[in-house]
């Protein structure tokens, strides 16, 4: 047999040439995990979780991958990414050892463990590839079922490309919409929240996400009837199944070891989801896993003797390989000599990435051993440094890590001699190293490009003598109005957003002014909003998705922590998702709307930055700040706001708020208060009574948690008071005690303190309902200016003399 048809009417066949070529992929990829474990067992990788028993339905999906389209995957995809042309052998084994360099290790530069796949789709400047004439694949992480939230994103960009007819000038990014979003995900993680949160939000959205379910029948050691109803993820999604009369998906079962069936399944299946844009399922049943879970454990622990019988039958690559002699498309001799050629090529790109992992460390060490062998000829603790240069030398598979330990060593231990010219070659070549490990393992937390947020200018407002003076929300009602209209990129989406124009009014009458694909309700779904913020922001779009209420980010939280904020970090400059979440939150009324967990967001979010206006005109500046820029942010409106009025500014559309710069609101001598959000305007009412007591405070509006006071405003401040409070909404410990860390310890802060630094935040638990809930539960007027107060009359009791 030379030729296989796909499909009946179909025009697309394999030949013998592609048919082998499969063959032997799948055979080097197969090659690849076994040599892996292997490399894990002798230390030279830390751990290994592999794509073995995967390889062909991996590569018939390829099949039908086409440029443009976008995978958002499960960390054994490797076949899959091999198949494509986007990860080789070499970069393969490269991931496994954690080479740190992009150029030998793109997906990540070294940062993540292996299996975790990404394309590069950014230039070293910052600037977009041309996305729509490359082979796509958003970059992994490890929590099960995370990978969905982002892939409702990925689908979406393609309904709002091909819908919107002002993006269609976009053609680095889409070619009209025709692109797919690839999912993969293991028949476990189906038991997932997110899954299914994923699934209903893609089938309510109709969008083309083809979505391929892995299913070896376990979860690490449970089965698949501890992990899903029936034991089969295929009959409990049977009502998701599309009719002539309801949308839903389009369903498909095919077993994993059917070469023949797998190719004509995957070709017609991404026929309907990129011509009608109808999501699509394809769960790929009787996988294999022959190595197990990963190099953690052995799977002959919790599977029968049966059972391995079967796998050890079933093997996809076995299976295949009988195929091809059935049908007499190959000879036993050809395919015995393509697996030898195969175990070949992984060995060599085994050796290959092996060496030039090594080649940088080893260059390094040998840079350490010859100031030490310097050291031994001139220092009185030569035992010592021999000692120490001994073990270095005789390190097996020495890290970078091993190199500046043995001279931090070697530099201890000479601390009491007069040895300068020693001293300062260690000192040197330290901080050299120190230096280029911080670009190898810390860097791109932020975007260093010249789009990062930090950089764009401020851009005062002006006034004219006519400036309505208006509701706060009417000030963002009318910046995103002119948002929208500058910009056909921009979109937002959100519970309530689009036909009431949310909540509170800000985007009233905008869906009818620009449409329903730029402002759009979605349902009651926040881990899938921000995943179609990033899976958007991802394909060149600038989303601003709405969490209604501060205190529901929980329901995002991992989405935004595993997902966002370190996408930037964990594919070192080689992606980003500059997506804006927009919530509201600080004081209002209860226990669910009044919430201000900014400590939680501060520790776990940490990549994309946390803005805090104090009022609807700041906002709207740091709006305006972050649509110019490429980096993610959340900004935080005050909930109590809306209805405050405020004059809007004549340049409202292109006014900027500088990150990390904060205002100060009042100017005194005595004390400096820290705070920001709905407190400044407490705060303000307290600086008021502290005046009439005789007590003169400097008030600053931090404007942004982080990037946080880069230019030691308020360390100037302290300079000139020597006292200072730091207040807000939040627990004890939280964003108050962030705040004093900052300016005490990293600003040196603690030198100019007269007094001890004082902490004023919200009792432990949420906010009580009623006005007195909200007065007892968060810090009040009251409050604040007797713990000010009583901070003077320690330093100065006979001026204040004490209240109690």
């Amino acid at each position: 047999m030379d030729e296989l048809t796909l499909k009946e009417d179909s025009k697309k066949t394999l030949n013998k040439k592609e048919i082998l070529s499969d063959y032997r992929i799948a055979c080097e990829s197969r090659q690849a995990s076994l040599f892996g474990r292997k490399e894990v067992f002798m230390g030279k990788a830390k751990f290994g979780i592999f794509g073995d028993g995967k390889e062909i339905p991996q590569i018939a999906m390829a099949k039908a991958f086409k440029a443009g389209d976008y995978r958002s995957g499960y960390y054994r995809d490797q076949t899959f990414m091999m198949a494509i042309g986007e990860h080789t052998l070499q970069q393969y084994f490269a991931q496994l050892y954690a080479h740190p360099d992009v150029e030998k290790e793109p997906a990540s530069g070294g940062r993540l463990m292996n299996g975790h796949f990404a394309t590069r789709i950014i230039n070293e400047d910052g600037t977009w590839k041309e996305l729509s004439k490359l082979k796509n694949s958003s970059s992994d992480i490890s929590p099960t079922a995370a990978q969905m939230p982002r892939l409702v994103g990925l689908g979406y960009a393609s309904k709002l490309y091909r819908n919107n007819p002002l993006l269609h000038q976009f053609s680095e990014f889409s070619n009209h919409g025709d692109e797919i979003a690839f999912g993969t995900i293991g028949n476990a993680s189906c038991a997932e929240g997110l899954f299914w949160e994923a699934i209903n939000a893609i089938g309510v959205l109709q969008v083309p996400v083809l979505l391929s379910i892995w299913d070896d029948g376990y979860g690490i050691s449970v089965p698949n009837e501890y992990q899903v109803t029936k034991a089969d993820i295929s009959k409990i999604l049977e009502g998701f199944q599309r009719t002539e009369d309801e949308p839903g998906f389009e369903l498909f079962k095919v077993k994993g070891w059917d070469y023949e069936a797998l190719c004509k399944t995957y070709i017609h299946a991404a026929k309907i989801c990129r011509e009608e844009h109808v999501p699509v399922i394809i769960h790929v049943e009787e996988m294999t896993q022959p190595q197990g879970h990963s190099t953690s454990g052995s799977h002959e622990r919790y599977k029968s003797r049966e059972r391995l019988a079967w796998e050890d039958e079933f093997d996809c690559i076995k299976k295949l390989r009988e195929w091809i002699l059935e049908n007499e498309i190959s000879t036993t001799e050809e395919l015995d000599k393509i697996e030898v050629q195969a175990k070949e090529s992984a060995k060599k790109a085994k050796h290959q990435a092996w060496d030039e992992f090594q080649e940088e460390i080893l260059k390094e060490r040998k840079a350490v051993l010859g100031i030490l062998e310097n050291a031994v000829s001139k220092s009185t603790h030569k035992t010592k440094i021999r000692e120490i240069a001994r073990g270095l030398e005789k390190t097996l598979s020495p890290l970078f890590a091993d190199n500046i330990k043995a001279a931090k060593k070697a530099l201890w231990a000479i601390r009491f001699e007069d040895q300068q010219e020693i001293k300062k070659e260690l000192q040197d070549w330290i901080k050299k190293a120190e230096e280029e490990n911080k670009q190898r393992f810390n860097s791109h937390l932020y975007s260093q490009s010249m789009m990062s947020a930090i950089n764009i200018k401020e851009i005062k407002p002006e006034y004219d003598e006519d400036s309505p003076i208006v509701d706060g929300r009417e000030v963002l009602q009318t910046f995103f109005d002119l948002a929208l209209t500058r910009d056909p990129k921009v979109f937002a989406i959100g519970e309530d957003v689009g036909k009431i124009g949310d909540v509170n009014q800000a985007f009233a009458g905008l869906q009818s002014k620009h449409g329903e694909f730029r402002v759009t309700d979605t349902g009651i779904r926040e881990a899938t909003i921000v995943g179609q913020g990033i899976g958007t922001a991802l394909r060149g779009l600038r989303p601003i998705v709405e969490i209604q209420y501060l205190d529901y980010m929980l329901y995002a939280l991992q989405t935004l922590s595993d997902d966002l904020a370190s996408l930037y970090y964990r594919t070192k400059g080689g992606q980003k998702a500059p997506v804006i979440i927009r919530t509201r939150g600080h004081r209002l009324e209860g226990v669910w709307h009044s919430g201000s967990p900014m400590g939680m967001m501060l520790h776990s979010l940490r990549g994309i930055y946390i803005l805090v206006p104090r009022d609807m005109t700041r906002a709207a500046g740091m709006y305006n700040t972050v649509l110019q820029s490429d980096d993610p942010a959340i900004i935080v409106e005050s909930l109590n706001g809306y209805r405050l009025k405020e004059r809007i500014p004549s340049n409202l559309d292109e006014f900027t708020v500088p990150l990390g710069v904060p205002e100060i609101l009042k100017a005194g001598t005595d004390v400096t208060i820290v705070t920001y959000g709905s407190m400044c305007r407490i705060v303000m009412e307290v600086a008021g009574l502290l005046e009439e007591a005789g007590i003169s405070s400097e008030v600053i509006d931090v404007q942004t948690l982080l990037p946080f006071d880069k230019n030691h405003i308020i360390l100037e401040s302290l300079k000139k008071t020597n006292k200072i409070v730091f207040t807000d909404e939040d627990v004890p410990g939280g964003a108050t005690s962030f705040m004093m860390q900052k300016v005490l310890e990293e600003q040196n802060g603690y030198f100019y303190l007269d007094s001890k630094p004082v902490t004023i935040p919200a009792q432990e638990h949420r906010p009580a309902y009623s006005s007195d809930g909200d007065y007892f539960s968060k810090p009040n007027v009251e409050e604040i200016f007797e713990k000010i107060y009583a901070m003077m009359s320690e330093y100065s009791p006979g001026e204040y003399p004490n209240l109690y």
